[in-house]
């Protein structure tokens, strides 16, 4: 067997790991005299650092060896808990997380962790932990079993070399591990306990064979024949840093109990009571197999999901989009031919494949816990770096997105939840001169409306001024005197989103550069979402982050200049409109309509994608779609409107990456090619 066949399995698995520490600490830090939550850290940990050191990354084991020193002298109640201590764990798991991901993109895991580790080694000096060995003793007692007693049945020839092996210094004995029932790869484990073993001696029997063993043909314990000139202590230890393990059993063998076992099973005749050890042997069996069959229910039961490679689901992405071509060019011919039987099968195909488009995209769907996971150890950080009393809570973590928007939001959260800190959190003192908890609150919620996905960061602090913001734009000049007085409160907050602009201060790490919130508008609309704000002076403010559910199938409405057409995201239209020819005005050189009330700047398409002139047809009237980027509204003019449709979005692929203002491409029924329009990028 290769290891590397398991290193994907070893990356994720120490992720969640990793996870499961970050998540109990903090609830540790609430609750300091849990003994449940140290003993989940802690199991976490130890199944990490056995992972690590079976693959080989000795670095990764040893820091969490550290680690758990630390771990194991706070449940046994010789180092007590502090702020500081849960510090340095808190620097050691971030450490961990930094080897893992290095693997992950491989490298060799390797990392400078001298710093925590001796931050480490203080606390465990500082309050020494003297039961660790007390502990490894107490294991080491409760694996022994009987020494009389013999598991495995030896042939000649493997009681012949166990006794060579005598000989020659090597002690021999026989291992019974069980591995836990909810254990999933058993080859894999197994695999890895013999090569934990063979490192300091030589299997000479397993039972059952190790043929059975790689094919998993056996329930969750096995027996191994062993020898070598290390302790029984030892080989515990290399053993148990092998995740999965339930139980150990480790027994030195008698030479001379095996060749009187031997020579008593040759001369002893079967009678009644050997018959009757049988058949309760049988009844054990059986009562056994009940209790497997049971357990493999439970499994199934419990275990629904499997892990795939994102790329495959691409994969079967860019499949299916092939098929919605195709279907759509069959439903033209169909409709072209008027053949009943025809039109009736490609009708269903359609039904059939339109709930294989459903299937296939929730399975891209990701819950956005996935990201919200990394903020609860950032605020805590944070309100520790300036001095707050910050409680996170998060709503509907469950909630799902397509996993390509998933992989970019992550960012623009962070800047926002930095951002109502910093910004919006008061110092407690400050907050109970205003009659507020000293704690203040950030709300982290996610919810589906529609085909969209909405994101709220709510906190209750001091809210956004409207005089401070509308005083610093005028400074920065992004405003004029005249018109801040024209502008209503929302209008006055989407001025923090102006690049460079920052109403702090004093410049911290945390904020005050003037960077981050126009970074977060512009991801969010490459996106083709929206973000806005609402707030009250005082009370607090909320972010409000619209996303589409996919980025793979959109709505859009199909227009055509001359003999091309473009589609334009429906998420971007806010009407179509006809206009004559003599209502268009000139304003600053460029052409403009009067649209309810408002000044929009007209986009002639066939100008700015440089379409060929099929047609001289003059026609009095515009067909005009006006679309929006924030409160900004430009009309682009068409020669007509196809209608709406939901397109499967292509990649333009790696030779057309900066095309202006088109951000992708879609295939119709007829087998035309549609560029779609990107409104973001004609909209300044």
């Amino acid at each position: 067997m290769d290891m590397n066949q398991y290193l994907d399995v070893f990356i994720d698995e120490s992720k969640e790991h990793l996870q499961t520490v970050n998540e109990q600490l903090l609830e540790l830090e609430k609750n300091p005299n849990n003994l449940m939550i140290i003993n989940e850290i802690f199991r976490s940990a130890h199944t990490l650092k056995g992972m690590s050191a079976t693959m080989g990354f000795e670095d990764l084991a040893s820091l969490t060896h550290q680690m758990e020193n630390v771990l194991d002298g706070m449940r046994n109640e010789k180092i007590i808990f502090t702020p500081d201590v849960l510090d340095v764990v808190f620097a050691a798991v971030d450490d961990l997380e930094t080897m893992v991901i290095s693997i992950a993109e491989g490298g060799d895991g390797k990392h400078d962790v001298t710093a925590v580790v001796k931050q480490l080694k203080q606390i465990e000096e500082g309050h020494p932990l003297t039961q660790s060995l007390a502990e490894a003793a107490v294991s080491v007692q409760n694996a022994e079993v009987n020494d009389n007693q013999t598991l495995v049945d030896y042939d000649e020839f493997e009681y012949t070399v166990i006794q060579q092996s005598k000989e020659q210094g090597f002690e021999s004995f026989e291992i019974n591990i069980t591995l836990r029932e909810d254990c999933l790869l058993k080859a894999a484990r197994v695999f890895m306990i013999f090569e934990v073993l063979e490192q300091i001696g030589e299997i000479i029997k397993s039972i059952p064979s190790v043929e059975l063993l790689e094919d998993e043909k056996f329930d969750n314990e096995f027996t191994i024949a062993f020898v070598s000139k290390e302790p029984k202590e030892t080989i515990h230890k290399r053993i148990m840093k092998v995740s999965e393990i339930a139980n150990i059993e480790i027994k030195a063998l008698n030479l001379a109990s095996m060749r009187h076992a031997e020579v008593e099973k040759e001369l002893t005749p079967i009678n009644h009571e050997k018959e009757i050890t049988i058949d309760e042997s049988m009844e054990s069996q059986l009562h056994n197999d009940d209790k497997v069959v049971a357990n493999k229910k439970r499994a199934t039961a419990s275990n629904k999901t499997i892990r795939v490679n994102i790329e495959r689901l691409d994969i079967l992405m860019n499949l299916f989009e092939e098929l919605v071509i195709d279907r759509g060019r069959l439903e033209q011919i169909s409709q072209d031919l008027n053949n009943s039987e025809l039109h009736e099968t490609v009708e269903r195909m359609s039904r059939i494949s339109g709930d294989l488009q459903n299937i296939i995209l929730n399975m891209r769907m990701v819950p956005v816990e996935t990201v919200f996971n990394r903020f609860p150890r950032m605020v805590r950080q944070l309100a520790r770096d300036l001095g707050k009393s910050i409680n996170l809570e998060i709503i509907g973590a469950e909630t799902e997105l397509d996993r390509t928007v998933i992989d970019e939001i992550g960012d623009p959260l962070v800047h926002l939840i930095r951002n109502a800190i910093d910004h919006g959190i008061e110092l407690p003192a400050e907050r109970t001169q205003h009659d507020k908890n000293e704690e203040g609150t950030v709300k982290l919620k996610a919810y589906h409306s529609g085909n969209h996905v909405f994101i709220e960061i709510e906190d209750d602090g001091a809210g956004i001024s409207r005089d401070k913001v509308l005083n610093k734009a005028i400074k920065n000049g992004i405003i004029t005197k005249q018109n801040a007085a024209t502008l209503t409160d929302k209008q006055v907050y989407e001025l923090i989103f102006s690049s460079g602009f920052s109403t702090a201060e004093k410049i911290s790490d945390v904020s005050g550069r003037g960077v981050g919130l126009d970074v977060v508008k512009n991801t969010i609309e490459s996106l083709g979402g929206s973000v806005s704000i609402d707030s009250v002076e005082g009370e607090g403010s909320i972010f409000s982050i619209q996303l589409p559910l996919t980025l793979s199938i959109i709505s859009v409405m199909l227009v055509e200049i001359q003999q091309e057409k473009y589609a334009i995201p429906l998420s971007s239209i806010i009407e179509t409109a006809i206009a004559k020819k003599d209502d268009i005005l000139n304003a600053h050189n460029q052409k403009v309509i009067d649209f309810r009330g408002k000044v929009v700047p007209l986009l002639f398409l066939n100008d700015i994608f440089q379409v060929p002139a099929a047609s001289t047809d003059e026609d009095e009237y515009l067909s005009i779609v006006i679309v929006r980027k924030g409160e900004k509204l430009a009309g682009l003019v068409v020669d007509s409107f196809i209608g709406q449709q939901e397109v499967v979005l292509k990649s333009l692929g790696n030779y057309l990456t900066n095309v202006f203002a088109i951000s992708g491409a879609t295939i119709l029924g007829d087998g035309q090619v549609a560029l779609i329009v990107d409104c973001n990028a004609l909209i300044k």
